[in-house]
């Protein structure tokens, strides 16, 4: 089966799918002087824009990948997170504190989704 790519670029592509499931690079927030609540807001704006462009959304998430900055971060973006997945599809998850590659990122979400038949 053909792996396809979206939005490539030398580093990376933003979306690649592959037999029904899409995958996405980590998202960040363009906005970085953003709290975490708006970086929270941004980041999951991207994958719900992302996920619409390969025909899935996010009540088809498979699993989640959140690496935040700081876990004193943790509450203020599980609010967020709380008020955007979809209740009875909220997907297997994993929380890391992580060192983002730029300092000003406070959280990072990477997702793997169904795509609709």
């Amino acid at each position: 089966m053909a792996v396809i790519r979206h939005h490539v670029d030398k580093r990376l592509s933003e979306i690649a799918v592959h037999n029904g499931t899409v995958y996405l690079a980590g998202q960040i927030a363009e906005d970085a002087d953003q709290d975490i609540t708006g970086q929270t807001r941004e980041v999951l704006g991207h994958i719900d824009r992302l996920l619409g462009e390969v025909n899935s959304d996010k009540s088809l998430l498979l699993s989640v990948q959140i690496f935040i900055s700081d876990l004193v971060n943790f509450p203020a973006m599980n609010a967020v997170w709380d008020e955007w997945v979809t209740q009875g599809a909220t997907p297997p998850r994993a929380t890391v504190e992580a060192k983002l590659a730029n300092p000003k990122c406070l959280v990072e979400i990477v997702v793997v989704a169904a795509q609709r038949s």
